[in-house]
């Protein structure tokens, strides 16, 4: 009988864990090893090692009423995209709601997770923890981990010819804090995500230039879409992944390209994606597309060579006396206190985990992976719902198919993203696809045909309306009174 519970990590999945845990009747402890809370969203002047790090500008790219934890809507009056201060007081708020600060360990780092010798029989874990120098072993009946994958930077310099000779600054984006420091510089940003473009529009605003070298192209969205309403209530719903599932793919494709077309038109701007459906996650970005238009940035193929005080491009053109080169390289996902690497492991570059959660080979289930997806939806709800169906599984009451065919499974996945996503963003997934699947394992799915029944407004919203997280606490375990009313009234806390 799982009751003890490790939580690694007190960022949003970490918080999210603890809370779930608490409802279920277990007991979980959280182990930090910061001061505070709030994982990749709490600012900190410096980088910290082994956490997470944004930079000062840092807004959320989803907007309030789809990113909220389900049970927990932001204040009326809180804008709809938030700086990250914004948001780190509303992880505290939501922290102290659920009276989760007593079973948080603050400064406390965990450094090794192993089978406990009877795991086969138990399922127990021991896990290995330091505070102030000092190393203690604690017996646990389920961990979750809840680290996150921002934390250990991708800096792939074998892949960038003459680095070496390149006589000015160069790093990785997760050292960036501020632009003052570039100020009169020509600066190259290499990757064209959304960290890319963030630092690429703010360093325009003081460097004399600024050039964005991408390999592959990517969609850009503003976070304001049609008539001005934020983009994920009008693009992420029901309706339009119902509707995707239906069509041809070659139909489906060309809808997709002509939507992320519909402000602006990619090739125009040299962003157009090499493989032109791909669904990876899009680029948001307000400000990148008009300093591309002033001039201040410039769009460029990728590195092909670096030299002392230029840059050789892959067209054949040089840029000369570049003093700076911030590689938004992205991040690779590592656990370094997993004694035993093979339980998380990965293949070339493939998360092998059941529904992106359980490692399918252990002998019992009692290990979570909380958090290692991306999708166009939000993180807060996704990992909401993942550990809600993992507190299932260490119960026992979500029954699991045999190890053969959950590997199958994830065999199939794979497969599937990478014909859609792409070989780079195996992490990537469909969000109300991957949702409704987790949930309805659990029974909280809403059944909208049932709904047309008994509560037809109610139906038409869910259904046609932004697939908000409310819709996750309609029904089942952890069902919230309040969900019903956050749905019919999201749209007027959007507007106000």
């Amino acid at each position: 009988m799982v009751r003890r519970v490790a939580v690694v990590g007190a960022g949003v999945s970490g918080l999210a864990a603890t809370k779930c845990c608490l409802e279920e009747g277990l007991e979980p402890t959280c182990f930090e090893r910061s001061e505070d809370i709030g994982g990749l969203w709490r600012y900190t002047e410096q980088v910290e090692e082994g956490r997470a790090s944004i930079y000062r500008t840092v807004f959320t790219n989803s907007c309030k009423e789809m990113m909220c934890y389900p049970d927990f809507p932001f204040p009326d009056d809180h804008p709809n995209y938030m700086h990250h201060t914004r948001l780190q007081q509303y992880i505290h708020d939501y922290a102290q709601h659920f009276d989760l600060f007593r079973h948080i360990r603050f400064k406390t780092l965990v450094t090794k997770i192993r089978k406990h010798p009877d795991f086969c029989a138990t399922g127990q874990w021991e896990v290995v923890m330091q505070r102030d120098g000092k190393e203690e072993a604690t017996v646990f009946d389920a961990v979750m981990i809840c680290s996150g994958h921002h934390v250990y930077p991708n800096l792939p310099l074998t892949h960038f010819p003459g680095i070496e000779k390149f006589k000015g600054c160069y790093f990785h984006s997760r050292e960036y804090k501020e632009p003052e420091k570039f100020r009169g510089k020509k600066v190259l940003v290499v990757g064209l995500g959304n960290s890319g473009c963030d630092i690429a529009a703010e360093l325009s605003t003081v460097a004399e230039q600024v050039y964005l070298s991408s390999r592959s192209g990517s969609w850009v969205m503003k976070r304001i879409w049609e008539h001005g309403y934020p983009w994920d209530m009008l693009l992420v719903t029901r309706f339009r992944t119902w509707l995707s599932s239906i069509l041809p793919r070659a139909l489906s494709d060309w809808l997709y390209v002509r939507s992320m077309n519909q402000v602006i038109k990619h090739e125009n701007f040299g962003l157009m994606p090499v493989n032109r459906t791909s669904r990876k996650e899009p680029v948001i970005n307000d400000d990148i597309l008009s300093r591309i238009t002033c001039g201040v940035v410039v769009i460029k193929p990728n590195v092909k060579e670096f030299r002392e005080t230029s840059v050789l491009f892959e067209d054949g053109t040089v840029q000369d006396d570049v003093d700076a080169v911030v590689f938004a390289t992205g991040y690779s996902y590592s656990y370094p206190f997993m004694e035993d690497e093979s339980i998380i492991k990965c293949r070339n570059n493939e998360v092998t985990l059941y529904k992106g959660i359980l490692p399918p080979q252990l002998e019992k289930q009692t290990m979570a992976v909380i958090g290692l997806v991306q999708s166009l939806g939000a993180i807060i709800p996704t990992v909401d719902l993942q550990c809600r169906w993992a507190i299932k599984v260490f119960q026992g009451l979500c029954t699991l198919p045999p190890v053969s065919k959950m590997v199958e499974d994830i065999d199939e996945k794979m497969g599937r993203k990478l014909q859609w996503y792409g070989t780079s963003t195996t992490l990537q997934t469909d969000y109300i696809t991957y949702m409704d699947e987790l949930a309805s394992a659990i029974g909280a799915k809403p059944n909208v045909l049932k709904l047309l029944v008994t509560d037809p407004r109610l139906a038409l919203e869910v259904f046609f309306g932004p697939c908000s997280p409310y819709q996750f606490r309609l029904t089942g375990p952890g069902q919230w009174s309040g969900a019903r009313r956050a749905i019919l009234t999201q749209w007027d806390r959007m507007l106000r």
